[in-house]
C-alpha cells in the first residue's frame, strides 16, 4: 500500500519544502475549515472520529496493518507493543468518553454550536459561545504517536484548521490516522496538514507561526522556550514540557494474594510505549512493613516483565540506547556486588529490560526503555521527598493501595502538585477527558464569547 502525496509529509523529497509552499498549505487548509469545517456540528464530530477508532481497532484496516508493518523500522516499536498502544488508545475513543470530554472541559455539550447555558448560567442570565482557533498548529516531538493524535482529534472537535510539524523521522502514525479520515471524511481531512522538518528551521518556521493562531508545542523545556521566543506575540502558544511519572505501591497491597496483581500491572505499565511516554514510570515507590518485603516486590516485577518481552517484544534499540542501558546496569552490578541496598534483575543477554532496587528514596530519572528502579520507602512522606527535585514535573502517579488508604494518600499527592493519579496498570491509557499537565486539553484552545442577558422591561 502507497500511500498518495496528500500532505506534506507524503512527499519523497521532504528536503524541497519552502517558505512558499508552507504559506499555501496553511492558507488552503484555512479555506477549506471555512467550507467544510466550521459548521459542523459537535455531535456529528464526534461521530465520524468514534467511527474512525472502530476503523482502527478493526485489524483488517489496510492503516493499521501499514501502522504495524513500518512502525518497528520507522518508529522503534516492535508491532506487538504497537498493536497493544493502538488499542488501548483507540478504546478510549467513543461517543461517550467524547460527549463527556466536551461537557467537561466547556461546561456544556453543545457551547461550541451555538451559544448556551448550564444551570449556574441559566440563573445568572448568562450564555456563552466557545470559539476554536482557525488555525491551529502542532509541533510534535518524540516517537510516541498518541499525542500528536489525540492533538489532531482535540482540533476537529475545535473545528479548526490544522497544521502538523513532525519531529524528524516521526510522522508515519499521523500521517496514516490523516490518510485514513480522508478515506471517511475528505472533507474533513482537507483542513489538515501535516510536515516534517528537523526542529529550529526557522524559514519553515516563521510563514507557520504568521498564519497560525494558536500553537501547541510538546518538547524539551529548552524547545519550548526557543519556540515561545519565535512565536508572533499576538498567537496564543499552549507549551508541554518534559515530565515523567512513578508508581506507588502501599504495604497491605504486598500479600501473597495481591503482589502478583500489582506486579503484572507494574509491568505493563513499564512496558507500554517501551516506557517513552511523560506518563511512563521511572520508578516505584514500595511500601516497608507488608506482608513481602519491596525486593520481593521489585523480584516480582522482573518476573513480569520478563513474560512481557515474551509477548510484547520491546524492539531494536539504536546503538547510543542500548549502550546507555548496558553502562547503567554495570554501575548497579557493581554497587549490589557491595552492598546489601542494591539489587539487580535484567534480561539475559540482551538490553530488553532491566529492575533496579535501591533501599533509599531518591528518585532518579531511567534511561527508558523497560528500565525501571524499585525504591522502598517507609511511607508517602519519604517518597515525596525523594522525588523533592522533580516536583512540579511529574505527569502522573500509578497507586497500589487499600480502598480504606486511597483517598488520603491521592489527597496528599494532589497537595504535592500531581495532576493525575491512576491505578497501576493504566499510566499510559489515560482517558480523552484527562487534563494534560492539569490543564482542560480542549478548554485551553478555545476563546469565549459571553452574552449577559438584558433584563425583561
Amino acid at each position: 500500500m502507497n500511500l498518495p502525496h496528500y500532505f506534506l509529509a507524503d512527499l519523497p523529497d521532504r528536503g524541497a519544502l519552502t517558505p512558499a509552499m508552507i504559506t499555501d498549505a496553511c492558507l488552503a487548509v484555512k479555506s477549506n475549515r471555512r467550507r467544510y469545517l466550521a459548521e459542523r456540528t459537535t455531535p456529528d464530530l464526534i461521530e465520524a472520529i468514534a467511527a474512525l477508532a472502530e476503523d482502527w481497532l478493526d485489524p483488517a484496516n489496510p492503516y493499521r496493518r501499514q501502522a504495524l508493518a513500518r512502525g518497528p523500522a520507522e518508529l522503534g516499536f516492535s508491532s506487538e507493543t504497537l498493536a497493544a498502544g493502538l488499542d488501548a488508545f483507540f478504546e478510549t475513543l467513543t461517543r461517550e468518553q467524547l460527549r463527556a470530554l466536551v461537557a467537561q472541559d466547556l461546561g456544556h455539550p453543545q457551547r461550541l454550536d451555538q451559544l448556551a447555558a448550564n444551570e449556574d448560567e441559566t440563573r445568572a442570565d448568562r450564555v456563552s459561545l466557545a470559539h476554536g482557533p482557525e488555525l491551529l498548529v502542532h509541533v510534535t516531538a518524540g516517537r510516541l504517536p498518541n499525542p500528536p493524535l489525540m492533538s489532531l482529534i482535540l482540533g476537529l472537535l475545535a473545528r479548526s484548521a490544522q497544521f502538523m510539524k513532525c519531529a524528524s523521522g516521526t510522522s508515519l502514525l499521523p500521517r496514516l490516522f490523516a490518510h485514513s479520515l480522508r478515506e471517511i471524511e475528505a472533507k474533513l481531512a482537507a483542513c489538515i496538514e501535516i510536515a516534517e522538518w528537523p526542529g529550529g528551521t526557522r524559514a519553515l518556521e516563521t510563514p507557520l507561526f504568521a498564519q497560525a493562531d494558536c500553537v501547541s508545542a510538546m518538547g524539551s523545556d529548552e524547545t519550548l522556550a526557543r519556540l515561545h521566543e519565535v512565536v508572533p506575540a499576538h498567537v496564543r502558544f499552549l507549551g508541554y514540557g518534559h515530565r515523567l511519572s512513578f508508581g506507588y505501591v502501599a504495604h497491605e497491597l504486598l500479600s501473597s494474594h495481591a503482589l502478583p496483581k500489582v506486579a503484572a500491572a507494574a509491568a505493563r505499565d513499564v512496558a507500554a510505549w517501551n516506557q517513552l511516554g511523560c506518563l511512563s514510570p521511572h520508578a516505584f515507590f514500595v511500601e516497608a512493613g507488608g506482608r513481602n518485603p519491596p525486593e520481593r516486590f521489585a523480584e516480582a516485577l522482573a518476573e513480569e516483565l520478563a513474560r512481557c518481552e515474551q509477548a510484547q517484544p520491546r524492539g531494536t534499540l539504536p546503538v547510543a540506547e542500548a549502550a546507555a542501558i548496558a553502562a547503567r546496569r554495570a554501575f548497579y552490578e557493581v554497587r549490589a556486588a557491595h552492598s546489601r541496598d542494591t539489587q539487580l534483575w535484567a534480561s539475559p543477554g540482551s538490553t530488553a529490560w532491566t529492575v533496579v532496587f535501591e533501599n533509599g528514596p531518591r528518585l532518579s530519572a531511567s534511561c527508558l526503555n523497560r528500565f525501571v528502579y524499585v525504591k522502598a520507602v517507609a511511607g508517602i512522606d519519604e517518597a515525596l521527598a525523594g522525588a523533592d527535585e522533580f516536583r512540579g514535573k511529574i505527569a502522573t502517579v500509578g497507586l497500589a493501595a487499600s480502598g480504606t488508604r486511597e483517598q488520603a494518600l491521592v489527597l496528599r499527592l494532589s497537595r504535592w502538585g500531581v495532576p493525575r493519579v491512576c491505578p497501576l496498570g493504566r499510566m499510559q491509557q489515560p482517558p480523552p477527558t484527562w487534563r494534560h499537565d492539569g490543564r482542560p486539553a480542549l478548554g485551553d484552545l478555545v476563546r469565549w464569547t459571553d452574552w449577559e442577558l438584558p433584563p425583561r422591561w
